[in-house]
């Protein structure tokens, strides 16, 4: 088994801290559904802020209303502003990345509040492998 990163949210920005909830990550379920990220799914959170690191799982808010909080004493690691990467990982059989490839959805968001999704791919034939990064809009595929 290895473990490859299938789901991400870049550069996000923090819009509340709740040190007084029972901890998690709340995140607009349209941007998880977008990546792939499950409710109370493990995430990693770097804080490119401060760079602080942390783990925790994800919960989902309010649809469309943007948030991005962290809850509890993950809480204390951000503040309302900080720009983060968010992204959970999945162990995948490595014959199965060797044999058919392996993609991961990447929610890009921009300074401006437009977000663009990408679909990253790693393909291989054994011992030469590929990496690509590509536009969902550029390749003409519907988001989820």
């Amino acid at each position: 088994m290895i473990r490859l990163m299938h789901a991400k949210l870049h550069r996000a920005k923090i819009t509340a801290c709740n040190v007084d909830y029972m901890g998690s990550l709340t995140i607009d379920p349209l941007w998880m559904k977008e990546v792939g990220i499950l409710p109370l799914e493990e995430v990693q959170v770097v804080n490119v802020t401060n760079a602080n690191r942390f783990v925790t799982y994800a919960i989902p808010g309010t649809p469309g209303a943007g948030e991005i909080e962290p809850n509890g004493a993950c809480a204390h690691l951000c503040s309302e502003g900080d720009i983060v990467i968010i992204y959970a990982m999945e162990s995948v059989p490595r014959h199965q990345v060797v044999d058919g490839g392996h993609v991961a959805r990447v929610l890009v968001f921009d300074g401006d509040g437009t977000t663009s999704l990408l679909r990253q791919t790693v393909n291989t034939d054994g011992s030469e492998f590929s990496f690509d990064s590509h536009d969902f809009a550029q390749e003409g595929l519907a988001t989820v």
